[in-house]
């Protein structure tokens, strides 16, 4: 099996391992983290910066990566997949107890925490996070780099755009379109296209801040 470089020793980075390791999907994993001052978080080894993947890559210490940087960095997650997606191929993690349609695309990078649903024809762009228990129904697209927290459910023929954060149960109805860099809050109801940059709370959905 394939051992796997974690960018992020925190807590998200920390969560991604344990789903890496208990569910079988690498033999290994280590951290790679600017500010980890130990050699070790949580009985993983820390092996260096972020500088430092490509010489473990070369060394074959790890074959892939995926990135544990969370919501409130989204633009850094970004920046991390673009700086290192030529170079080292990124993993996928999609927890066992998820339902999958044979149909649906699920690319390079993302990660699918414990019953995540994905409903025929769904696409889940590279670097993306979905958190426990999503639903993405039928023909819906999620963008790259986008995070996804518990339970959010997104109905038929939406389209979510890159980078977006959706708080934990926000729902948004069929036929809609997100726009890039938008993030609503927890319970959010999504029932229009919503384009403009900020952060929308309420039922229905409304921006409340840019």
């Amino acid at each position: 099996m394939k051992s796997l470089g974690i960018i992020g020793a925190g807590e998200l980075g920390q969560q991604i391992a344990n789903l890496a390791i208990q569910d079988g999907h690498y033999s290994n994993v280590f951290f790679f983290d600017d500010f980890a001052d130990t050699s070790e978080v949580k009985g993983i080894k820390v092996l260096g910066k972020v500088k430092d993947l490509q010489v473990a890559f070369n060394q074959n210490k790890i074959q892939e990566i995926v990135i544990g940087v969370g919501y409130k960095h989204i633009t850094k997650r970004k920046e991390l997949h673009d700086l290192w997606s030529n170079s080292i191929p990124f993993g996928k993690i999609i927890h066992s107890s998820c339902i999958i349609d044979k149909s649906a695309t699920i690319k390079a990078g993302s990660i699918l925490y414990p019953n995540t649903v994905i409903d025929k024809n769904v696409v889940v762009e590279e670097n993306v996070l979905l958190n426990l228990s999503c639903t993405i129904a039928h023909d819906a697209i999620v963008g790259k780099h986008s995070f996804l927290a518990p339970s959010v459910t997104i109905a038929g023929f939406t389209h979510v755009g890159e980078c977006c954060f959706l708080g934990v149960s926000t729902t948004v109805i069929d036929n809609i379109e997100i726009g890039k860099n938008i993030s609503t809050g927890a319970g959010c109801v999504v029932t229009r296209n919503i384009s403009e940059k900020g952060l929308y709370f309420g039922c229905p959905a409304k921006l409340h801040r840019i």
